[in-house]
């Protein structure tokens, strides 16, 4: 029964902005993949919104024919419980269902939503695997707190309730009337903050990527697209982790983030050099004792047939400084079916690396495939 003082009609409007969020958020999460991979969004500046298509949401009602014709939903008194009216998808009379498609299709519409919104949803279930206790350093604090009362400071921090009191107390001493007024400078009374001190265990990501002339724009996208999404997480999540950045072909060399992202590929391959400069900045600036350390690398499995072994002992010894180790294979466009040659590196790796508990490798031949690897490299583990 509604009565009319039920409040609820009066928040439908409202009720519908929530139903449709929601509806929004479903269908971005049934796309993340697709979403993740999404050209506009890599290479814009990340504050740009992206387009997500939505099924049409419609509200039950009645529907009348003003021409005072048959109602809708009039029957003729002969049907009975069970009867099947129509089926999804069925057109009206005359309406077949020929070779060129004359059955009317679901409605959709493109939602603009804005890409922090998608990087929420992206992220809500990912974090840095086996992070420990090790030393802390204090990061920008997000609280603060009320530690003092002074007589000077800005009109936002003022304590009105502080100055009321003492505006009465210096009207009972001066006038003998005890009353709030003729309020003035000494009566003010300001509240002093301070930040809460906020530790975080320091940690340290080692981006590698494979830019020699084997990577394509196909894989070179691949790589780029994890690496985006990768570094935002990072910012998005944690306020005291480092990125080192290190692209690499015959020989490897630390960048800068604007050069990682933009660098052609051109010469051979040679994996070890990567792992052996990720090695030297770890035992020179990232002591193992104080950070956590999680080493990536992408490549497209081509090495040097006579480095294999050096990158195979290196790899091992960084598995044994690292909390995680993550190693990506980008194949051909659409090559889910290609057939791994004996030299791809990792199936190398799965071969002949001695500690694999700390060791995830992921092979991606489509764009579909990067959101996948991320939450292989950054999903929950057993160990929290």
């Amino acid at each position: 029964m509604i009565q009319r003082n039920d409040w609820s009609l009066q928040r439908k409007g409202i009720i519908d902005q929530e139903r449709h969020k929601e509806r929004v958020r479903e269908a971005i999460r049934q796309n993340l993949g697709s979403i993740v991979s999404n050209e506009a969004i890599i290479l814009s500046d990340g504050k740009k919104t992206v387009r997500v298509p939505i099924r049409s949401l419609e509200e039950y009602k009645f529907r009348f024919d003003y021409r005072k014709r048959r109602h809708v939903g009039q029957g003729d008194g002969k049907t009975k419980v069970g009867d099947v009216i129509a089926r999804e998808g069925q057109g009206g009379p005359g309406a077949g269902a020929g070779p060129a498609g004359q059955e009317a299709g679901s409605e959709y519409y493109e939602a603009e939503v804005e890409i922090d919104e998608i990087a929420a949803l992206i992220f809500e279930d990912l974090h840095l695997p086996f992070l420990e206790e090790k030393a802390k350093r204090a990061v920008p604090s997000r609280a603060t707190r009320f530690t003092e009362i002074r007589r000077t400071g800005i009109l936002a921090n003022l304590d009105k309730r502080r100055m009321i009191l003492e505006n009465i107390k210096r009207n009972a001493r001066e006038r003998n009337d005890p009353r709030f007024g003729n309020v003035k400078k000494e009566d003010l009374r300001f509240k002093a903050w301070e930040e809460i001190p906020h530790y975080e265990s320091n940690a340290v990501v080692i981006a590698m990527m494979d830019v020699s002339g084997s990577m394509g724009e196909f894989k070179k996208y691949i790589a780029r697209s994890f690496y985006f999404w990768m570094v935002r997480f990072l910012r998005t999540k944690y306020d005291n982790v480092d990125i080192v950045f290190i692209s690499h072909h015959t020989e490897a060399r630390e960048v800068t983030e604007e050069q990682f992202f933009t660098q052609g590929e051109s010469g051979g391959t040679v994996v070890s050099s990567a792992y052996r400069l990720a090695l030297d900045i770890i035992r020179e600036r990232y002591n193992p004792r104080d950070w956590n350390i999680y080493p990536f690398h992408f490549s497209d499995g081509d090495n040097y047939y006579s480095d294999n072994e050096e990158a195979v002992r290196l790899a091992d010894e960084l598995i044994a400084t690292c909390n995680l180790f993550g190693y990506g294979e980008i194949g051909e466009e659409g090559g889910a079916g290609y057939r791994r040659s004996s030299g791809a590196l990792l199936s190398i790796f799965n071969d002949r690396l001695k500690n694999k508990e700390r060791f995830v490798g992921v092979r991606i031949d489509d764009k579909e495939d990067v959101y996948p690897a991320l939450r292989q490299f950054f999903g929950k583990r057993g160990e929290l």
